[in-house]
Formats: C-alpha cells, structure tokens, sequence
C-alpha cells in the first residue's frame, strides 16, 4: 500500500510537508506530479511548487535524478522501503490547485501527491497529519481505521477527492436516503446554512429523479467544499464531491426571503458541478477511460459534457421549483445574447472548440472573441436544440437520451456515434444532419422557430453603446474605461481601436461609463473618440454600423397553441 502523510509545514510560508512511503520499490524508481487536473483542460504544471525532494531507503540517502519538468528517477537497493519526503508551495485560492494561510487550507491530490509510476493501481492512503488547534477535516474520501487516515482504491481515486482544512461552516441532508454534507469557509455571520442545505437538497433530489427515477445516485456520500471569498466564482468536479468557490454577496441571508439573482448564479453552479456527477465523471469521454495525468488528454466532446452540462444546470433549478419559468428564460437570454455576440462563433465549431480547449479556452486574450466560442455556451445551445426538436416530433426528449447513454453505457464512456444511436433511437430517425450542422457547423442555430413551438417568443433587443461598436470593455469608476478586445470586422476595428486603449471622451465630453453617450448621440452620425494609447492623447471618428449585433430577449407566449402550451409544460415543468 503507498502512503502518503500530510503535514502543514509553515502556514506562513504556505508550505505543506508531504512524505511518500513505497513499500517494495523497484530497481529504478521513478515518481511523477500529474501536470493537470482532470475537469480543468490546461496544462498547469503543479510540479513548480514542488522542492526539496529528498529520498531514503533503509536508513540511507538514495540518489533523486529529475528526469523531465514533472518527473524523478531514484536507485533502489534491495526491497526496503522508499521514503521521500518534500515540500509543496500553496498559495492557490483556485479549486483547481492548493492553498494554505494561517485561517485556511485547501488541497488537491493532483498538486501534493506523486504518482508511483507502476503502482498507480496500489491502494493508497492518505493521513493528514497534526493540523493548527481547532481545525477540522471535510473530504468525501473514504474514511481509515485511524483518525485523519483515508483510504483509496488506486491513484486515480486518491487523486479525485480534494480535501478542506481549518475552522468552516458544515451542515448535512439526505437526498433520496444518501448522505450530503455541505461545508462553507469564509462565509459572514449573517450567511443563512439553513436555507442552502434545503435549496441544495431540492437541487439534488431533482437530479437525481432526473437520472434514477426514485433510485439512488452512483455515491454513498457526497461532499460539497465552497469557499466563499470577496471576488470569486468557479467550481470543478469530482467522483463524490466538487469544490466551490462564491462571493459573500451571493450566499444566502438570514432573513433575506427573496432570492438574489447572485445566489440564483449560486444555486446553478452547485447544480452544474452534481450534474457531472453523472455526466463527465462516469459517463465520459472513451478519451478519458484513461488519464494520462503527464500531458494534454484531447476530445471533441466536451460541447456534450460541459455543454450538455450547462444546458442542464438552469433547467433543474426551474424544475426543481427554485426560480420561476421567466427567470429560467432570462437565463438562457443571457447565454444566447454571450453567443450572439461572439465574432468566434462564425469561425470556430463546438466539436472544434472542445478539442483547442488545452490551448485557447483557458488561455484566453483579447482575441479570443474573435476566433473562439464556448462550448459551454454554444453546447448549452445544442443541448436545447436538440431537445426542442424532439419534443416537437412528439417522440420524446434529451431527457431519455441522456438517461438511456447512462444505461447503455453502464455509466462508462461513450463517444459521438453512441450519442448520435441514442438520439436515432428516441427521435426514431437519424439527427445525424443535425449534429453535423450544430456541432461540426458554424452558423446560428435555428432557436427562434424552434422555441415558437413551445410557446416562448425570441426577440431581439439594442445592445449596450459598446456592443453596438463591436468593443467590449472594462469600467470603473477609479480605473476608469479600458478596451478589452475588439469584434473582426467591427466599427471600432475599422476605427483603429485596439485592447488596451483607455477612452476618454465621446465628442469631447468626458466619460465615465460608454453608455453615458447614448444621451446626446443621434442615430446614423458618427462620433469623435478621445482616448490615450501608450500615454499618447489620440482621436478618431467612430461610424456607425449598417447592422449592429443585438441583444436576445426570451418570454412566455401569453395565447400558446395548445400543442405549444403541453410542450412548454413538458420542457419546462410548467
């Protein structure tokens, strides 16, 4: 069995200790650091906050050779132990890596644990060791004989359940008889636990009705860790638990009675990381039935996964009778307005996408814009295309899709043709034209005739002033107004506009906010630009556009058709 002992080392210096035992090592030992987390596809190279290692074996110093960026090379005699012992810098507030100060700690295996290259399918133990008075431990890692001792199948388990340190918030429900915990750091002492656990509950209870009927999930436990910081959003899953991250602001309240729209933000990204709990942990992509956690790890599904995903989050939040069907429409305006509005969509499909996610989604510039677009975003869209188009041949639903991919596939991989099988077995015909035209295409979905037959109205809207010239930017009041990026084709491209450049003021009058000059502009006529580009004072004349990208408003139809109304109650509960 490999061991592996945590300790705090230095909460000042933000160091964890962590010691390694490999029992019968072999003649050429070599250990590696994972270079990414699976759920966040960039390549994060952990292994630069990795120092001191040092090795023994049977009371004696044994030789480390690094061999690459992520990985080393010991000389074993014999078959004692090897132990080795080194130190890991954390100071990520990210779900993605770890994280340690003097009020907080925060762990993934993928950032502290070598892999024992060979033994990856071992058993493996984790012990936390002597933490700071009064901290406590939350993990969905399965619990040792010993206090602070977990125990783990193999590596990849091991690897797949981060882990909570220091004074925090828990409470605790069951969904369908299964035990969640919820545990909040950080969070005001107004924060209302009470009404998260309950809100949470219904959240997933409806997933899992959605996937099981009356069943029970694919876990015997499972943990949610949500650090709620002052700026802050973003989430990542895991096999029996997802770590979180929120603002104080979007928490719940105690004696708030309405519902924030940011805790309305909230409550979807909890129902977005229990959603992977089915779709991307166990029904995944046949790339992934084995990580590869020294390098990039490509598919072309992830408009499914993370896409279908997203499509899913608002959707059971309204079923689940947490935000209304308006709310649930201007939620899905917003993620239709984001396409929309995106240059990238006319240059980058979703299947694309998916695949350059290693290189271009997470590293994204001020062109991105312009040459990508999200398949979270345009997946969701997808998603909802797809089940409106089989509502309306009246043979079933994405619902039964997803639900018979799960039984087909055991809950184990799958890849494109077993998507386009079950979307030919439910709609009783193929749909493999539209796949390739929504996921292999490039041009706009058809959303409006679509959404028409459930009774629910697409109509377009003005943009922000910014929009409208193809500029996206940054405001405040302090920092005053920077270009962000620039739209391919736009009128502040043809303007001379670039990223980064400060605006000043609109037809000489000072502004504050880009909107502002809506007041006094005049439709069709062009207007003056001030604004400092490398600390020199420049101008230049804006004209407006023939045809400006606009907004997307979804409402309820008041007089739907009879066929509309029973679609609409059938897509969205109501």
């Amino acid at each position: 069995m490999i061991e592996h002992l945590i300790e705090v080392a230095d909460v000042h210096a933000h160091l964890y200790r962590v010691t390694l035992k490999v029992p019968r090592p072999q003649a050429l030992q070599r250990v590696s650091l994972p270079v990414w987390i699976p759920g966040s596809y960039m390549v994060r190279e952990f292994s630069r906050h990795l120092s001191g290692l040092r090795a023994r074996q049977g009371g004696q110093p044994v030789p480390v050779e690094q061999l690459d960026k992520c990985s080393w090379q010991l000389r074993c005699e014999g078959r004692a132990a090897l132990t080795l012992v080194y130190e890991v810098y954390a100071f990520d507030t990210s779900v993605r890596a770890a994280f340690l100060d003097d009020r907080r700690g925060f762990f993934n295996g993928t950032s502290l644990c070598l892999r024992v290259e060979g033994r990856e399918s071992d058993a493996q133990t984790l012990r936390i060791g002597k933490l700071p008075a009064g901290w406590q431990v939350a993990t969905a890692m399965p619990p040792g004989p010993r206090r602070g001792e977990f125990i783990c199948a193999d590596y990849d388990e091991l690897v797949d359940h981060p882990v909570e340190l220091g004074r925090f918030w828990r409470g605790e429900f069951r969904a369908r008889g299964v035990p969640h915990e919820f545990v909040v750091a950080g969070a005001w002492p107004s924060f209302d636990g009470p009404r998260l656990l309950a809100d949470a509950r219904r959240i997933c209870e409806a997933q899992i009705d959605f996937w099981h009927g009356r069943g029970k999930p694919p876990v015997r436990r499972y943990v949610f860790l949500l650090n709620a910081v002052e700026d802050g959003y973003g989430g990542l899953e895991h096999r029996a638990s997802t770590a979180l991250i929120c603002t104080r602001r979007q928490l719940p309240r105690l004696g708030q009675a309405d519902t924030s729209d940011g805790y309305v933000t909230l409550l979807g990204l909890i129902s977005h990381e229990y959603f992977h709990t089915w779709n991307v942990k166990r029904l995944k992509p046949r790339d992934f039935e084995r990580i590869d956690y020294g390098r990039e790890n490509y598919t072309r599904l992830l408009w499914f996964f993370e896409g279908f995903t997203s499509y899913y989050d608002d959707l059971l939040l309204r079923r689940a009778g947490l935000i209304d069907a308006p709310r649930y429409l201007r939620l899905l305006s917003r993620t239709l307005g984001g396409v929309l509005a995106t240059p990238g969509r006319q240059v980058q499909s979703v299947a694309e996408a998916s695949f350059d996610a290693w290189g271009k989604y997470y590293r994204s510039d001020e062109n991105t814009p312009n040459a990508t677009i999200s398949y979270y975003a345009k997946g969701s869209l997808v998603a909802l295309a797809l089940d409106l188009s089989l509502r309306a041949g009246g043979r079933g639903s994405l619902d039964q899709v997803m639900r018979l991919l799960w039984a087909r596939s055991a809950g184990g991989p799958i890849d494109e043709a077993d998507i386009a099988d079950a979307l030919q077995q439910v709609a009783g015909r193929s749909m493999a034209a539209e796949l390739a035209a929504w996921v292999h295409g490039r041009d706009d979905l058809p959303l409006q005739p679509l959404l028409a037959q459930a009774g629910v109205r697409l109509r377009t809207e003005a943009p922000e002033l910014a929009a409208e010239f193809g500029l996206r930017l940054s405001e405040g009041a302090l920092t005053g107004i920077h270009v962000k990026s620039v739209h391919r084709g736009s009128a502040a491209e043809q303007a001379g506009l670039s990223a980064g450049d400060e605006l000043l003021a609109v037809d000489g009058w000072r502004v504050r906010r880009f909107d502002d000059a809506r007041a006094w502009l005049r439709a069709g006529q062009p207007v003056e630009l001030s604004f400092v580009r490398d600390q020199r004072l420049r101008s230049t004349w804006l004209h407006p556009p023939k045809a400006a990208e606009a907004g997307a408003q979804l409402r309820l139809d008041d007089k739907p058709s009879p066929a509309a109304l029973a679609l609409r109650r059938g897509w969205l509960g109501v």
